[in-house]
């Protein structure tokens, strides 16, 4: 049918060269941005998928900044704890040195106390200086706080990690199931019935003593004491006879006695009256929230995934319940992409100043200092040692912690989320990312069709050009 009104081809042909247009555009705009999905149009279950996933990535980069910047600040405060642990090594050998006392004149040992003092007031001087962007590493600022700690129950405590979750505070509840005892041996006679050579053991060392037919007890008490640094061992007066007890509690102390070959007896009974010649300390066993735990003399250890923490007994708390609460502080890093407790990790770092390393039993490190009770110028160097020692524990204990932590915790956390990273990224790509190779088809493919769509056009228009014929 011939007409002119209504041109139907040239009608279709636009139709389809609109179309191959739009897919053209459509396609250059992917590969002018190089995604597959530009608006949600284009894919509208994909571009959430792909938005979900966008979010976690960035979720997970910020997871990894944030525990990289932890591992910063750990490796900030082994830096300064390695120091104060050099620090405590040189104060050891001047100890040492200064109760050499034969070979050094007074000034000598006086020289010894200036240094020891100097080394001192520097460790502490590292633990308020200590700092990773004005935030206070080691004066105790990153610390728990704790409230209700009874000090005849509790002789120290080291708080090493709190998780509080939405709580506002944590309740602690210690219930000390078998108290912590000294190896102990008792001698129930009032003197000496003969002779005697004994050979007496204890776990700092061993030495002899002889004893004559007739010696009382008060000597016998005289002539242990007089050698408690060498063997670890003191003695006391009882209602009947004398007792020997390790200076410290716990299975790893010990009291033995032999009688060496001569003649002579002496008889011994432990603490349940038993016949005895060598008697072993008791650890303390006890419940922590529920959690039973098993310590090293009267020092309790508890780790869970919700607290991890150090209990040192006093030396007179038996069997018992003592409780308190930790209110507040340490230092909690988020290291996981998302907000809550499981991703979390809350550190506490004690305060490392002088006034703090030590504990009740042996002093603290301030007390070695000149004026102090236990300066190398009033010659208690073995005292001095054992406080000096026991700061070396604690602060080789707190760098191993942090050490553990940055290997364990922040360093593994960094790869596990390099990885969960990696896999989301490619998950997002195949949603989102524009294919080239068929991109480049497809626009191949749209040219060609809008060249013939734009011909065919043309020779629609021309079609009613024939009706002009019929009217001549």
């Amino acid at each position: 049918m011939a007409r002119i009104n209504t041109n139907i081809g040239a009608i279709t042909a636009q139709r389809y060269l609109a179309q191959s247009t739009q897919d053209m555009n459509s396609t250059i705009q992917r590969l002018a941005s190089g995604l597959r999905i530009t608006r949600g149009a284009d894919d509208p279950a994909g571009l959430i998928c792909s938005e979900r996933l966008r979010s976690e990535i960035s979720a997970v980069g910020q997871a990894i900044a944030n525990t990289r910047r932890a591992s910063n600040i750990i490796a900030t405060t082994e830096g300064a704890l390695d120091e104060v642990a050099r620090l405590l090594t040189d104060i050891q050998d001047l100890i040492v040195e200064a109760a050499n006392e034969g070979a050094l004149s007074e000034d000598e040992i006086k020289a010894n106390q200036l240094q020891v003092d100097s080394a001192i007031y520097s460790i502490t001087r590292i633990a308020n200086s200590t700092s990773f962007a004005g935030r206070q590493l080691l004066n105790g600022s990153l610390g728990y706080v704790t409230s209700g700690v009874s000090t005849s129950a509790v002789a120290a405590l080291d708080i090493q990690g709190a998780q509080f979750g939405t709580r506002s505070y944590i309740p602690v509840n210690v219930e000390v199931v078998t108290s912590a005892q000294p190896a102990q041996l008792q001698f129930l006679l009032s003197a000496v019935a003969s002779s005697v050579t004994l050979e007496l053991q204890g776990n700092v060392g061993t030495t002899t003593l002889s004893f004559t037919s007739g010696t009382p007890v008060s000597a016998m008490v005289a002539a242990v004491n007089g050698l408690s640094d060498a063997t670890g061992i003191t003695a006391s007066t009882a209602t009947s006879g004398f007792i020997m007890q390790s200076l410290y509690l716990g299975s790893r102390q010990f009291v033995a006695v032999t009688v060496l070959p001569g003649g002579g007896t002496f008889d011994l009974v432990d603490e349940n009256g038993v016949a005895s010649i060598r008697d072993v300390g008791r650890d303390a066993v006890a419940q922590i929230n529920g959690a039973l735990c098993f310590g090293d003399g009267n020092r309790l250890t508890l780790k869970t995934a919700a607290l991890d923490l150090e209990v040192q007994l006093d030396r007179q708390f038996g069997e018992g319940t003592t409780s308190f609460a930790i209110i507040g502080g340490g230092a909690l890093y988020q290291i996981g992409p998302q907000v809550n407790s499981n991703l979390q990790v809350n550190l506490g770092v004690q305060s490392v100043a002088a006034s703090r390393l030590g504990n009740s039993d042996v002093g603290y490190l301030t007390q070695i200092q000149s004026g102090g009770a236990y300066s190398l110028v009033n010659g208690e160097c073995q005292a001095a040692q054992r406080i000096v020692t026991e700061a070396i524990r604690q602060i080789s204990v707190l760098r191993g912690r942090l050490g553990a932590f940055e290997k364990n915790s922040l360093d593994t956390n960094v790869n596990q989320l390099s990885i969960t990273m990696e896999n989301l990224m490619a998950s997002e790509s195949a949603i989102r990312d524009a294919d080239f190779a068929y991109e480049t088809s497809e626009l191949a493919r749209s040219q060609i069709l809008v060249s013939a769509g734009t011909s065919v056009l043309a020779l629609a228009q021309q079609s009613t050009q024939n009706v002009l014929r019929l009217l001549g």
